[in-house]
This record gives C-alpha cells, sequence and structure tokens, in this order.
C-alpha cells in the first residue's frame, strides 16, 4: 500500500509540473467562479433588505449584486498591480545542479584550463550546513591545504565568496566535505586580473562547473536568498528531493507551495518567489468583491482594493518566499465566505448553508496547514458561527416558526465536519512529504506519530522563543507603523543604498486606526452587523498577539491589515452616504495619496538603488525606528 501511495504522489506532481499552466488557469477561474457567481441575479437584489422580520437597528443585508463593469474594474486593479509586483522580482536563472557529497571525505576536482594565480573564490552554497577543504595543485598529484569552506545555515540558497589567501600556481582545486549531506552548486574563480577563470569539473565536480553563465557580477537578493528565505525555500526544495525538512516550526503547506512554483520556474529567485506574488494577486479580485458585496459602492470597492494592493505590507511581503502571504490568503476566503453564510436570510434551510460553510472550513484548513496564526482567525469565525445562530434562535421566536433544534442540529453537524474533520484532514495530509522523506508509510502509525511529534516541537519552540532580534516589534507598534522589520540593507561607497523591509503605508494604517475605533462605536451604538464582522475579524487576528511574550515582528499584522482595509472602505462608505459626490471624490482622493505614498517609498520597497540622503531625510518618519 506505502509502494501504491507513494508512486500515486510521484505522478500527482509530475502531472502537477506537466500542466502547470492549466493548473494555474483553472485556480483562477474556480475563484472567479466562486466570486462572481450569479452576478446579474445578484444585481438585481441590490441594496434590498431581508424579507424575514429584522430588529431594531439590524445591517443584516443580502450582499450586493455584482456585473461586468466589476468584472472590469477587478481584472484591470489585479493586472496593473500584477506588472508592478513582478517587476524586479528576482533573476529567472540561476544554479540548479549540485554535487551531493553524500558522507564526509566525499571530494570533487575542478581543473582549471591553465595554470595561473587564484584571487578570488565565489560558491553557490546547497541546502544543508557544513564546511569543506579547500586544496591546490599544480599537478593533480601533490596537494596543498588551503583552509576551510564554510557553508552555514544563513548561507543556503546564497552566493557566497571564500575567505582565502591568493593561491599561486593553481591547475587543480580539490574541495573535500567535512560533512555529511552536502549540497555544493556552482563554483566560479577569478585570476589575478579579475577576469572569471575558465575550468571544468571532473567526476562529482562536473556540477561545479557546469553553469558558469550562471555566475553574477555580485550578490544581490536578485540571484540569493534573504531573510527567512533561507529557512521556508531550503524546505521547499528538500521537499522536492524527499529529505527531511529543515524548517520544522511550521506547518507544510505553505513550503509545499513554494515547492510548486520552483518546480514550475525553477530553483531561482523567481520562481521561488512566484507563489507568494501570485497569491498576492489574486487577493485583489477577492478583496474586491469583498467590498462591492458588503456596500454595493464600485468606486468603494475599487478605492479599498486599491489601497490594500499596494499597501507596503502586502507588496513587500507577498514578495518575499515565505509562507504569511498563504496564511492571508486563506484568512481572507474564509471570512468572505462566512460572511456569505453570516448574511443569509434567517429563513434559509441549513442545507442551503452548506456551501458556504463548507468553502469557509476548507480555506481554515489549508491557512491553519500554512501557518498556525490562521487558527487565530477560526475564533473570529466562530463568535460569527454563534451570534448567526443566536441571530436564528431569535427568528424562530419571533415568528413563531418550529423546527429550530433540527435546523441547529444539522448546523452544528455540518460545521463539525467542515471546520474539525476537514481541516484536520487537510492538516494531516500536509504532512506526506515528511512521510516520504521517513520512508514512512502514509498514513501508517509512524506517520501520525511523525505528525504528532511535530505539533509538539512546534508548540515548544514557540512558546519558548525568547532570543533578541535588532528588528523586533511588538503589537502596539505595528499598529502605529512605527517599527519596521528590515530584510535587506546594502550600503554602497557613492552615498547610495539598497535597502527594503516590511512596514504599512503610514496613511492607511494611520486612518485605519480611526476606522477600526469607528466599527467599535458603529458597532455598539448602532448595531452594526458589518461593522462587528469587521470588528471581530480584526480582533481575531491581533488581539493574541497582545498576549503573546515571544519575539515578535511586524509582519505579524498582515492578516489584521485585510480587515483594516474594510473598515477602511466602510469608512468611505458613510463619508459617501452622507456627504454624497463630495464624499466619493473624497474616497478617490484618499486613494490617489496613498498611491502617492507608495510611490515616494518605492525604493525602500523593492531594493531600488537610492541616495542615502533621499531615504534618510524623506523616509525615515520614526527616526531610529525606520531603518532606511
Amino acid at each position: 500500500m506505502t509502494d501504491i501511495l507513494r508512486a500515486a504522489f510521484d505522478s500527482l506532481r509530475a502531472a502537477v509540473i506537466e500542466y502547470r499552466w492549466a493548473g494555474f488557469a483553472g485556480v483562477t477561474a474556480l475563484i472567479s467562479i466562486l466570486l462572481f457567481a450569479k452576478a446579474h441575479k445578484a444585481a438585481s437584489l441590490n441594496a434590498r433588505r431581508l424579507t424575514v422580520p429584522e430588529y431594531k437597528g439590524s445591517a443584516f443585508h443580502i450582499p450586493h449584486g455584482l456585473d461586468r463593469w466589476d468584472a472590469l474594474a477587478a481584472f484591470v486593479i489585479t493586472a496593473a498591480y500584477a506588472v508592478v509586483a513582478f517587476l524586479g522580482l528576482g533573476q529567472t536563472h540561476g544554479p540548479e545542479s549540485f554535487t551531493v557529497f553524500e558522507n564526509t571525505g566525499d571530494s570533487a576536482v575542478i581543473e582549471l584550463e591553465d595554470r595561473q594565480n587564484i584571487t578570488r573564490m565565489w560558491y553557490f552554497c546547497g541546502v544543508r550546513s557544513g564546511s569543506y577543504n579547500l586544496e591546490v595543485s599544480s599537478d593533480g598529484i601533490v596537494w596543498t591545504d588551503s583552509g576551510e569552506i564554510k557553508q552555514e545555515y544563513a548561507d543556503v540558497l546564497k552566493w557566497k565568496e571564500a575567505e582565502l589567501e591568493i593561491l599561486s600556481d593553481v591547475k587543480y582545486v580539490r574541495l573535500t566535505a567535512l560533512s555529511t549531506k552536502m549540497y555544493l552548486g556552482e563554483v566560479a574563480l577569478f585570476g589575478a586580473d579579475g577576469a572569471l577563470v575558465m575550468i571544468s569539473g571532473r567526476g562529482p565536480g562536473a556540477f561545479l562547473t557546469d553553469e558558469q553563465s550562471e555566475v553574477p557580477e555580485s550578490f544581490t537578493f536578485k540571484n540569493s536568498a534573504y531573510f527567512d528565505e533561507i529557512y521556508h525555500v531550503r524546505t521547499a526544495y528538500e521537499h522536492m528531493e524527499n529529505l527531511w525538512p529543515y524548517e520544522i516550526t511550521h506547518p507544510p503547506l505553505g513550503k509545499i507551495i513554494i515547492a510548486l512554483g520552483i518546480a514550475i520556474f525553477g530553483l531561482n529567485p523567481f520562481g521561488w518567489r512566484f507563489m507568494g506574488v501570485f497569491f498576492g494577486v489574486l487577493m485583489l479580485p477577492i478583496m474586491y468583491v469583498f467590498i462591492k458585496r458588503l456596500f454595493g459602492r464600485r468606486s468603494i470597492a475599487c478605492c479599498g482594493t486599491i489601497i490594500f494592493a499596494f499597501d507596503f505590507m502586502h507588496f513587500v511581503q507577498t514578495r518575499l518566499a515565505t509562507i504569511d502571504t498563504y496564511a492571508v490568503f486563506f484568512i481572507l476566503l474564509m471570512f468572505y465566505f462566512m460572511y456569505i453564510y453570516f448574511t443569509q436570510p434567517l429563513d434559509t434551510p441549513a442545507g442551503k448553508t452548506t456551501l458556504p460553510l463548507f468553502l469557509s472550513g476548507l480555506f481554515f484548513g489549508l491557512g491553519a496547514a500554512s501557518k498556525w496564526t490562521v487558527i487565530y482567525g477560526g475564533a473570529g469565525l466562530a463568535l460569527i458561527w454563534l451570534i448567526r445562530q443566536i441571530m436564528r434562535a431569535l427568528w424562530y421566536r419571533k415568528t413563531g416558526e418550529r423546527g429550530f433544534a433540527a435546523y441547529l442540529i444539522k448546523t452544528v453537524f455540518l460545521s463539525l465536519v467542515f471546520f474539525i474533520a476537514l481541516p484536520a484532514a487537510i492538516y494531516v495530509s500536509a504532512y506526506i512529504p515528511y512521510a516520504l522523506a521517513k520512508e514512512a508509510g502514509i498514513y501508517s502509525k509512524e506517520f501520525f506519530r511523525i505528525v504528532l511529534d511535530n505539533q509538539i516541537y512546534m508548540y515548544d519552540y514557540h512558546s519558548d522563543l525568547v532570543s533578541a532580534h535588532p528588528y523586533s516589534s511588538v503589537w502596539w507598534q505595528w499598529i502605529l507603523d512605527a517599527r519596521p522589520i528590515l530584510y535587506y540593507l546594502e550600503n554602497f561607497d557613492d552615498g547610495t543604498k539598497s535597502a527594503f523591509g516590511a512596514f504599512g503605508n503610514p496613511l492607511f494604517w494611520w486612518t485605519g486606526i480611526l476606522a477600526i475605533i469607528a466599527c467599535v462605536w458603529s458597532a455598539v451604538k448602532r448595531k452594526n452587523a458589518i461593522a462587528l464582522f469587521i470588528l471581530i475579524g480584526f480582533l481575531s487576528q491581533l488581539l493574541p498577539w497582545v498576549f503573546v511574550t515571544r519575539l515578535t515582528f511586524a509582519y505579524h499584522y498582515f492578516p489584521s491589515t485585510v480587515f483594516l482595509a474594510l473598515a477602511v472602505s466602510l469608512m468611505f462608505y458613510e463619508i459617501e452616504k452622507a456627504w454624497g459626490r463630495a464624499g466619493r471624490l473624497a474616497a478617490i482622493g484618499f486613494t490617489a495619496a496613498a498611491l502617492v505614498m507608495f510611490a515616494l517609498f518605492y525604493p525602500v520597497l523593492t531594493g531600488l538603488r537610492a541616495s542615502t540622503a533621499y531615504t534618510n531625510g524623506w523616509l525615515r518618519w520614526f527616526n531610529g525606528s525606520y531603518p532606511f
């Protein structure tokens, strides 16, 4: 049975690679169908109130409809953002073949075209940490020890320069592994004139010299991994190679998604970052539909989506090959479909509530299998679900209808299946790469032991994480946008720098504070269910961090920005309702200002080389805490 499952898994992976573009088209089409289904029918319900009895102050409504102009608007925003997001993402090529040193003492030999002095040596680090012994020879018989070359955990999938003295009269270079299971990519040697030396490899060394065209002019984030990519991309590649993963402090699904990008585009920066940008792009039509169904105004949907799209956090974080993007994507979808469930007429039979509940639970499961922080949002879903049942019970009491007990039993059963059984199945199945690496039977006793042991390890790790970091921050600093996390920084002798990090558009985040306060007031004083829904989502993702004492960073606020965008959109709606055309122009003006802010901060969002005088003088809004 294990061999059959393993063969099926390998066949599935091969099929995914072969039909990758069809897969992307299918995913996009599926989401479009789910979001835009029955648009014209829904449009006829635009702005209608529920036909069932309501309570004073209730803001329950039938979601506003969508039409072809909405589809066009969402497409234009999404396409425009995609162009900006993919621009300068990283090289679409790089070293992909590796010499594998299985055992300590394994060696590989490189031969130079001519004898000469070597002044520099560059090498591309593969997965696994350790070191190599470097030896040189002029005849291939007598070897001279020339030191040790290190490949540390922070060097994975990066170009690195060896620390060595000038090597004289070199014809052969030999590298001997001092650790087991070492992966080493391309090696580049430079002569006395600084030019790249022509080299070739013998035996195992062939893979060290077969991609000399991939040797870069310099080391940058465009040809190497940076920040937590050294963990997540490494683990994605390890999953592809059936190796035991290095990064086991988060569930596997996010890294499996990264691996899909690598399988399609290769082991290069564009390949390992592609899926993050792709998911970031897919968030936009979802956000557009969400806002339009909430407020029924195309202008507000456009403004809210654009502000979210070009928020600094969304832009930077989705261009980084880590797992946070996938968590936020699934959070957005699970709350969207819970909203669809939440706003169904109170007399809807339990059977007809199945689809939105199923989809909400499905995306909750996918999110939880990507990162545990999605479970925080699960608490928000549970609260919204409970409010819905209370409203249903009150409706039964007010109308005198019978059958609430039967309805509730069926709903509870479906919810247990969709929000516990289904997510559990998805979560456990995400560990199949672990089983393959251990050669354990899939869904065997050993497999479940692997899953359980990892849960214990993750809990202990996150509970006890007390290490220091120069760019860590706490929850209240996120709200104020006061402490970005620096991802990359390189200073140049001409007074310029290349830098970027994760933080928010101050105009959006600071206005978002007021919008959340307005949601509190509207939910309490006006009993506005939309405001309550947004508030529950926002607090479910933020409040847990208030009580967390471990090391935290600005990107932990990323999920909350989904609801920040909805809150600002609600503010636009109320302003337009009060001021009419002037309110609409105010929302458009605010959106334009947010885009101007994006343009001003663009260098420190993309690593575009800019003068230090500009970044320090114009972009350092919190002196001492903005690291640009």
